[in-house]
């Protein structure tokens, strides 16, 4: 008692701690589930419209370039689809390699190291039916040839899922951040960015993510509006109220569709397809 009052302060034991990192642990699978629903639902409700469209009866093949670790990869092949991720980062692979054999689907998976320049030589031409290329052309030399190199392995008729960055979710998160010489930045720099340190190289506007797809041979179906809410939320919010996430994830569905609301949301996912 007299450490106590002296000032000391009683120490988490270990079971406390656990605890607490295993609730953040909670919160922060809750926000990659919310952050992710919307491109997940459009994706899986396209994959299984591909297979049922399939003359013969089979798991499709799907090309993820620049699929990292396996986010979509591995519940892809959990779906029962074969899935090729292309990735120049060997110690993503590696760790894609371990969350597959960890949710049991490694025979449906394989790595290949590669990146959107040489996809073609490493995966070959017209060898997918469906090819995910998420969060890629913000990082690239050039998001057309990068496009048309999906377009080149996918086959006749095969669906494109991009997943890009919006410039207007960044200018609308400066505004609100107090930044407005950033905000006003990024809506007229050519590559959507805030200054020479912006840690993201590109962003893209639907009117700019229609045109690619259109150079690049593909024929647009839909484009959902991803994170129009998730990010502007303050995570304790969600996170300590009850049926919050429930919520938020209805919510972020709701609006994916709407024009008015893609306009500001953190990312963009179009589905086109092959012409």
């Amino acid at each position: 008692m007299d450490e106590l009052h002296g000032g000391a302060r009683p120490s988490l034991g270990w079971a406390a701690t656990a605890l607490i990192s295993e609730e953040a642990g909670v919160a922060d699978h809750r926000r990659s589930i919310a952050r992710s629903a919307v491109v997940w639902d459009a994706l899986a409700g396209r994959l299984e419209a591909c297979r049922a469209s399939l003359t013969e009866s089979r798991p499709l093949d799907v090309l993820d370039l620049g699929g990292g670790t396996g986010g979509f990869a591995v519940r892809t092949a959990e779906l029962g689809h074969r899935v090729i991720v292309v990735d120049p980062n060997p110690d993503a692979l590696a760790l894609l390699g371990r969350r597959a054999d960890e949710a049991g689907v490694s025979d449906r998976i394989q790595g290949l190291q590669g990146d959107s320049t040489d996809l073609v030589e490493v995966a070959g031409s017209a060898v997918a039916d469906v090819v995910l290329c998420h969060d890629v052309l913000e990082v690239v030399d050039s998001p057309r040839e990068a496009l048309r190199s999906a377009a080149e392995t996918l086959r006749p008729g095969g669906t494109l899922s991009l997943l890009v960055t919006g410039r207007y979710a960044a200018a609308l998160a400066k505004a609100l951040a107090g930044h407005l010489a950033d905000a006003r930045r990024l809506l007229v720099d050519p590559d959507g960015r805030w200054g020479s340190v912006d840690p993201v190289p590109r962003r893209f506007t639907e009117d700019e993510v229609t045109s690619l797809l259109d150079d690049a041979g593909f024929e647009l179906l839909a484009v959902h509006g991803a994170r129009v809410f998730v990010d502007l939320i303050p995570s304790a919010l969600v996170d300590s109220e009850p049926g919050a996430t429930e919520e938020l994830l209805k919510l972020e569905a709701d609006v994916a569709d709407r024009p008015e609301f893609r306009a500001i949301a953190t990312q963009l996912h179009a589905l086109a397809v092959r012409r």
